[in-house]
């Protein structure tokens, strides 16, 4: 059977933004001078991830768990009661669903934002598999989540889309053996999306909804898997 796996933060979620205010502020407290640009960039990416980029080795053992952990306490206090989906993310998920296709998340977050996602965006019952960051030991850019989701949906790789906001998304999809179609709401370049192998671009949720025989064409394993030029978002 076919499936489309969903990341959330961006794709399904506008958490982008917040989860980059939330890293800028806990790199601050520790003493790092990072910007909130370069904090942004990163967003997609697990905390085992984004930790690295930011943190030299020296200090990396000491002070990951203390970093993560205040992390993860200020998003939830601070801007996790201010996330939102993006428009028609319910409508899709059941025209997906109506159409016979399985459907999965898999994201970098930990399992019990994952849960907070999905009342927000009202689909619980319309998924069928999810892996978080607690079932694997690397998050995106590594396959993992990507591998762990494809097996509890049992599905080929050949046979399912990957749809992110990121280009960490098209990375460990691709090493998964999936394809990516990317959405640009979580506002990451149209460039950067297709650089790092996105067959398909899209504006958002709403926009795949509204081309949707356009998007479901891609789910067929027979599709040619290179981009068309005149494919875009624009």
């Amino acid at each position: 059977m076919t499936a489309a796996i969903f990341d959330i933060d961006g794709t399904l979620i506008d958490s982008v933004d917040f989860h980059a205010k939330a890293w800028h502020e806990t790199f601050a407290h520790f003493g790092f001078c990072v910007s909130f640009e370069d904090v942004r960039s990163q967003i997609g990416k697990g905390g085992d991830q984004l930790l690295p980029v930011f943190v030299p080795p020296d200090k990396l053992d000491a002070l990951k768990s203390q970093i993560e952990a205040y992390r993860s306490e200020l998003f939830k206090r601070e801007y996790l009661p201010q996330l939102r989906p993006f428009p028609k993310v319910r409508e899709l998920l059941t025209r997906i669903k109506e159409r016979h296709h399985r459907i999965g998340l898999a994201s970098s977050a930990k399992s019990d934002e994952v849960a907070i996602y999905k009342r927000l965006a009202n689909i619980a019952e319309l998924v069928d598999a999810e892996t978080s960051a607690d079932d694997v030991d690397c998050s995106k850019p590594c396959p993992d989540v990507f591998e762990v989701a494809l097996g509890r949906l049992r599905t080929e790789p050949s046979r399912a889309i990957v749809i992110g906001d990121s280009p960490y998304d098209a990375i460990a999809a691709g090493r998964a053996g999936a394809r990516t179609i990317g959405v640009l709401c979580g506002g990451f370049p149209e460039a950067d999306l297709r650089q790092t192998g996105c067959i398909a671009i899209f504006r958002d949720p709403a926009d795949i909804l509204e081309r949707y025989p356009e998007f479901e064409a891609w789910l067929s394993p027979m599709r040619d898997q290179r981009t068309p030029a005149s494919q875009s978002a624009l």
